[in-house]
């Protein structure tokens, strides 16, 4: 694993980041270029992917530190400064599903200020959210979080003592859940695109997305490691809040494609 690419000094590289930087990168570019096809003006892709990038961070920062509130017992400053009490520069620490919530919420709202039909904007932007799940996670991978629960699987995946796989589960075989969820976010990427050759109603997309995310997610968070804490019993199995925000958002993308998809389709004449 390589969680730090790069070191000068206490400045560091870490793959996390640099992943989540081409992600962002390489989405907004994709994103304008998509809007522009589509009556979109680029400038508001460029100024939502701003309020985007603040909003994926700060979200997906937050979750994390509102799933694993002792870890900053003693010393809270370190959930929101880059400036860590033990010496290091930079964040470490976020929980990627807390960063696609508020960013959602921020398109939404933008959309309503600026008079943008959210659903339109969303299909343009969708393809993006996907990828960023696929590189992201690679990121994930190299760091050695985001890890598995233990199997006896051939890949199975030992993680060093350096990374926070490693130290939280010492020398056993672990699910490399950040490898399924890169594999899935392709795969969602793939299905976006190839239903994109044809025409289709406003929010299509973003119904797709949120299915497939919501799916997903939850059946891979079965054998992803959590916290006891972060976890609680319903009907006698074993969850986490990650799965309940993943159903909900598999059920509003289930409730977009039958409001705007089928119900519409009924009402032609």
């Amino acid at each position: 694993m390589y969680p730090v690419l790069l070191r000068l000094g206490r400045f560091e590289i870490h793959a996390y980041g640099l992943m989540l930087a081409i992600s962002f990168l390489v989405g907004i570019y994709w994103s304008m270029y998509r809007a522009q096809k589509r009556g979109i003006q680029r400038n508001h892709v460029m100024d939502l992917s701003l309020i985007i990038v603040l909003c994926a961070i700060g979200g997906a920062r937050l979750m994390y530190v509102v799933t694993h509130l002792t870890e900053f017992q003693g010393h809270w400053l370190d959930a929101v400064s880059p400036f860590q009490s033990s010496g290091e520069i930079g964040i470490a620490g976020l929980t990627m599903l807390g960063g696609v919530v508020l960013a959602l919420v921020a398109v939404f709202v933008y959309c309503q200020i600026k008079k943008i039909s959210v659903l339109k904007l969303c299909d343009v932007i969708a393809p993006a959210f996907a990828l960023g799940i696929f590189l992201t996670r690679i990121g994930c991978f190299l760091n050695g979080c985001c890890f598995g629960k233990p199997c006896d699987l051939p890949w199975g995946v030992v993680f060093p003592l350096v990374s926070p796989a490693g130290s939280t589960l010492q020398g056993l075989h672990l699910h490399p859940t950040q490898l399924y969820s890169s594999l899935y976010g392709l795969i969602i990427l793939v299905v976006i695109l190839t239903l994109d050759r044809k025409p289709h109603f406003d929010g299509f997309l973003l119904s797709v997305f949120f299915m497939l995310y919501g799916f997903f997610r939850f059946a891979v968070d079965f054998v992803r490691y959590y916290e006891p804490s972060v976890q609680f019993t319903v009907f006698g199995i074993l969850i986490t809040i990650n799965q309940v925000i993943s159903f909900l958002m598999f059920l509003f993308g289930l409730y977009l494609f039958l409001r705007h998809g089928v119900v519409k389709s009924i009402k032609k004449p």
